[in-house]
């Protein structure tokens, strides 16, 4: 039921108001106060009033603070002293789709043992309903300007810029205001909150974010910014209108987080040129299942200052366990006040990948033998997939989540080097040995 990233799916199909009901009661078993927000999408808010129907006859307290951000609900809980936080949001996915993301008074999204709870929870009807005298309440709080002040008292910048900020039609309006707060000239981009997703479809990948990198190449600006529906992802234009990579972002934020014998926490399918790029300053990086529950937990540990997914999660830890848009978007304008962002990734050598999907009859047959046949390796991984370290290059194999295929992902420091890589991986899932 719940994915690392929580419930998502289809409105009227997987998510459902019976569902959020569900969710509601299963976490008004132990909860006496829950914070609740939303995204901008339709179903919000009906999603919104069942779960809170069901914290709501446990005899739970509700704090509804509706739209807002991720990074700013998840900040909430503690703030509220709730013991859980609820965003109900699709995040990136298409207006269609709605979902449930659960949320520790740590920041930290719910791990795996607290997400298998909920689920037998709701799978089994547990439930602990109040007397008809003793429901809980629902009242409202707006947390945003307090999730601006911290991310003003966080970040200093040398000069004044100049930022666009694509909003992406979602609910990250808090990044702009905060820019504006530490003196920059903010431009927007798709800035109503519409959960239909207008201007742009709402993952801030580089095929849809082409009118912010015009606009960034064609103005003074210095810097573009990009979120998602919920602005837990955030991803960036240099001066120069470049679109970032994931890796390159990740590099830059890891480099200025660390120090010399501190770590970064980065997804098994991170680019060799963060590790790389991080070992020329004496930073080690700590290789984690992808998603962003799993770089959280690795950012939690001692030595760990920064954890990131190059699908534009950042966390810093020593803020907040959730990735927090916002906190991005002004660290990284801090880094174009001090160094122009093109020179920065200039910087960063960046290596030839090559990634495919091979549809399978079953996903899981398939991943027990492939980790069987690499056994012939001496340098394998299976935290996440099957993940083989070749020295100058590395392949993944990772079986989907949503579709019946297993996908490869090769990287090697040479391009003369990539194909063999990538054919060796290919070759682990079609049935002959290495």
């Amino acid at each position: 039921m719940f994915g690392t990233s929580g419930i998502r799916g289809r409105v009227g199909e997987e998510v459902t108001a019976e569902l959020a009901l569900g969710v509601g009661r299963a976490l008004g078993v132990d909860s006496d106060r829950v914070v609740v927000g939303r995204d901008a999408r339709e179903s919000g808010p009906a999603l919104v009033d069942a779960l809170a129907a069901g914290l709501c006859e446990s005899g739970t307290e509700v704090v509804d603070i509706g739209l807002a951000a991720t990074p700013t609900i998840a900040r909430a809980v503690a703030w509220e002293s709730a013991d859980a936080g609820v965003a109900v949001t699709a995040s990136h996915n298409p207006p269609a789709d709605n979902g449930i993301k659960l949320w520790q008074p740590t920041g930290q999204a719910f791990d795996g043992d607290l997400r298998e709870q909920t689920t037998r929870r709701i799978e089994t009807g547990e439930t602990n309903l109040a007397a008809w005298d003793d429901f809980g309440t629902r009242t409202t709080a707006d947390p945003t300007d307090r999730h601006r002040a911290q991310l003003a008292d966080a970040v200093t910048l040398d000069r004044e810029l100049s930022v666009v900020v694509d909003i992406g039609n979602g609910v990250g309006r808090v990044t702009a205001d905060a820019l504006d707060g530490l003196g920059c000239s903010v431009e927007t981009l798709n800035a109503q909150p519409d959960g239909s997703f207008p201007g742009r479809p709402s993952e801030p990948t580089p095929e849809h974010c082409e009118s912010l990198a015009s606009l960034v190449a064609t103005t003074d600006a210095d810097l573009g910014i990009a979120h998602d529906g919920d602005a837990d992802r955030t991803r960036a234009v240099d001066e120069t209108g470049e679109f970032l990579s994931g890796d390159v972002l990740l590099a830059l934020f890891g480099r200025a987080a660390a120090s010399e014998g501190e770590r970064v926490a980065v997804p098994v399918d991170t680019s060799l040129a963060v590790a790389d790029h991080l070992a020329a300053a004496g930073i080690e990086t700590v290789r984690t299942p992808v998603g962003d529950v799993y770089v959280a937990a690795a950012a939690s540990e001692p030595g760990v200052t920064f954890g990131g997914e190059p699908s534009g999660a950042w966390i810093w830890p020593g803020e907040t366990l959730c990735p927090d848009g916002p906190l991005a978007a002004c660290r990284l304008a801090a880094l174009a006040a001090e160094r122009p962002l093109a020179e920065r990734a200039a910087a960063v050598d960046t290596y030839p990948i090559r990634r495919t999907a091979i549809e399978v009859a079953d996903r899981q047959d398939t991943m027990a033998t492939v980790r069987e046949r690499a056994g012939c390796y001496d340098e394998v991984s299976t935290l996440d997939g099957v993940r083989v370290d070749r020295g100058d290059a590395w392949f993944l194999v990772r079986a989907s989540g949503t579709e019946p295929v297993v996908r490869v992902t090769a990287e090697a420091r040479g391009s003369d080097r990539l194909g063999a890589v990538f054919e060796e991986a290919r070759t682990l899932v079609s049935g002959t040995e290495c």
